[in-house]
């Protein structure tokens, strides 16, 4: 069997046409028909009333933190089990990134955590849905309240996630997505910042622009950044969007399959719980211990299937290790789990040829 990649898009929509489309414009930079379009239907699909592109969804943590006058002296809460960039861009700001450990079921920020690491200088709490599923926000926005902080939701994973309903990104005071190419749609490159709140999203799109003001022309009323999407990133983006249900129901059924054929073998899938829909952007599975992981990585290499790691939990890292702590459910799914093959035309005999190698190995 060829190898199996852990992710590649799925590419077979009107991508290409509409990329097209800007080159006989020649509209390829920030400005073109695209990048409006884009914004409006994803803000439409999300419910949201406010959504700005970006070129990357790092810079979408960034310019989501500066909207909200994050910077030197204030701490941001986030889980410690995330992906480097949730915690390098409230770094970027000069604030402080607290971590907070995970609940073990849902693998999400612990909310009760989140209450102990509270101090004067908080400022935020950053909810990372991780891998899909969603953080618990109705415990997460009542402590913001109570405490008077402001919610930034990392949806970076989490396209397509439901709690309780509602699409995740729309409980905070300002959300971020991204569009790398292995996310459920993708832009190649590409990031958005979502809120309901009129004064954010124009924040946002000011400070995104180079700090440009709206009535005078290259007339910079802020220190600003060049973070804007091009028209032709906006063009594969909207071409995405419009597969998006196809992509999130494909993706679920996946996961499906991993979960009928790994029943019964020493490894726990990802699910979900409560009243939320995960979009499974990576299924993903733990082993009872951590010296079981590499093993069966190095197994299911051999056999032509890549895998990854999960992320390793953040305050292990060096440039932010200096303070010794412990965050013991988090370490022990960053050194448990391991990322499946989960892209949207992964087909059920590639799932069960993935399913039948990890079976295989646990019976040596």
């Amino acid at each position: 069997m060829d190898k199996i990649p852990v992710y590649q898009p799925s590419l077979s929509g009107n991508e290409k046409k509409y990329v097209n489309e800007c080159l006989d414009s020649t509209w390829i930079s920030s400005k073109g028909k695209f990048v409006n379009e884009f914004e409006s239907r994803f803000a439409s699909y999300t419910g949201i009333k406010h959504a700005t592109s970006v070129c990357n969804g790092t810079v979408a943590l960034h310019l989501a933190l500066v909207a909200l006058g994050i910077g030197p002296g204030d701490e941001v809460i986030v889980p410690t089990l995330t992906y480097i960039a949730s915690v390098n861009a409230i770094a970027y700001t000069g604030a402080t990134p607290v971590f907070v450990d995970s609940l073990p079921d849902t693998w999400q920020m612990d909310p009760e955590d989140v209450c102990r690491k509270i101090t004067p200088h908080t400022k935020a709490v950053m909810a990372v849905h991780l891998y899909g599923h969603p953080c618990d926000m109705d415990r997460i926005t009542t402590i913001a309240k109570e405490h008077g902080l402001f919610v930034v939701e990392d949806c970076a994973e989490a396209f397509g996630s439901r709690y309780k309903g509602q699409h995740v990104g729309t409980f905070g005071d300002i959300s971020t997505y991204s569009f790398f190419g292995n996310k459920t749609i993708t832009c190649g490159e590409g990031g958005m910042v979502v809120t309901n709140d009129e004064t954010l999203f124009d924040r946002a799109a000011h400070f995104k622009g180079q700090g440009l003001a709206k009535h005078r022309e290259y007339w910079h009323d802020v220190i600003g950044y060049n973070y804007r999407m091009t028209n032709i990133c906006a063009a594969i983006g909207l071409a995405q969007l419009e597969q998006a249900d196809d992509f999130i129901a494909k993706k679920r059924q996946i996961a499906e399959w991993y979960k009928e054929g790994l029943k019964g073998l020493p490894v726990t899938v990802h699910g979900e719980f409560g009243d939320v829909r995960n979009s499974y952007w990576m299924v993903s599975i733990l082993v009872d211990e951590p010296e079981e992981r590499d093993p069966l990585r190095d197994a299911l290499a051999k056999a032509g299937v890549e895998t990854r790691p999960l992320f390793y939990p953040v305050h292990t890292m060096p440039m932010y290790a200096a303070k010794f702590q412990r965050h013991t459910i988090a370490e022990n799914l960053g050194w448990c789990g391991i990322n499946l093959p989960s892209w949207p035309e992964l087909n059920n005999g590639s799932v069960r040829f993935i399913s039948n190698a990890i079976s295989d190995h646990f019976k040596k």
